[in-house]
């Protein structure tokens, strides 16, 4: 019979955050498969879990992952952590998950803490709508193409990113999508947590000034939806009548039909374009 993979979510920062559940299965399974053993140790110590490690992360996770599918096909039970957080959250770990589904292995995910959640509950920004984008790309082309999606974007967006490259994004943040509310989270769950509320450009000013420290969650709020209709409306007003729809008639569209069109693009009724149309011509 195959064994499982476990994902066991481990603390971001207070100890105390790992849960009862997570605990004994790190003690009962076969093996843990760990980010940074050097880092899990430490974490198994305080909970005094003698489970054997291994080590799974970015560099080596295709030929380590067949070699722990080999172990869960013999029947063993592993359980994958990571240096924080959720494991397959900006993590290898979805590769291994998805090499289990393909190879018929059972995987469970073992709530509790995820840098994403938890800012996004304290930033005070909404929470019905949102996008994780994680760590931005670093190839320059790949990049500008999210930045370019992320303009039209209207649901909030939880960004990672590594203190010392925390300046040059909100450069590329401001100069992308200009100037939006944002709230800047950092040392989440420990003694000196902060979630700073405030705007991409005083965000850049501020942090021009004071060195970031610890990893930082950029809590960033979509766009408008009514900028956005509003944009539209102007875009339209820049045109005549005539021309916009002369638009839809070219398309083969019926003159009813394309007053009704203009009407709706331009946020007034059909009996304005009509008595526009009638003054004009």
């Amino acid at each position: 019979m195959a064994g499982k993979l476990y994902l066991c979510a481990t603390p971001i920062g207070n100890l105390e955050d790992i849960t009862f559940r997570v605990i004994r299965t790190l003690k009962e399974v076969d093996l843990i498969a760990a980010e940074d053993t050097r880092n899990s140790i430490k974490l198994l110590n305080h909970f005094e879990i003698s489970t054997p490690m291994t080590s799974y992360h970015e560099y080596n996770k295709i030929d380590k992952g067949h070699y722990l599918i080999g172990l869960m096909q013999q029947g063993q039970q592993i359980a994958l952590i990571t240096d924080a957080g959720t494991p397959g959250i900006s993590d290898p770990g979805e590769e291994l998950v998805a090499m289990c589904h393909e190879a018929g292995i059972p995987v469970t995910s073992l709530p509790g803490p995820a840098a994403c959640i938890t800012a996004l509950t304290i930033s005070g920004l909404s929470t019905r709508r949102f996008a994780f984008e994680a760590f931005l790309p670093t190839d320059k082309k790949e990049k500008q193409a999210i930045l370019e999606e992320l303009k039209e974007e209207t649901r909030t967006t939880i960004l990672y990113e590594a203190p010392h490259r925390l300046v040059r994004t909100l450069e590329e943040l401001v100069a992308a999508l200009g100037n939006r509310r944002v709230t800047i989270c950092r040392e989440l769950t420990k003694k000196h947590e902060t979630a700073f509320l405030t705007t991409l450009e005083d965000a850049l000013e501020y942090y021009r000034q004071e060195d970031p420290r610890g990893e930082c969650v950029i809590v960033m709020e979509g766009r408008s939806r009514r900028e956005m209709i509003e944009e539209k409306q102007r875009a339209w007003e820049e045109m005549s009548l005539e021309e916009h729809m002369k638009i839809y008639e070219d398309q083969g569209i019926g003159r009813k039909d394309a007053m009704k069109m203009v009407a709706k693009d331009r946020g007034i009724s059909k009996r304005e374009v009509y008595q526009g149309l009638l003054e004009n011509s």
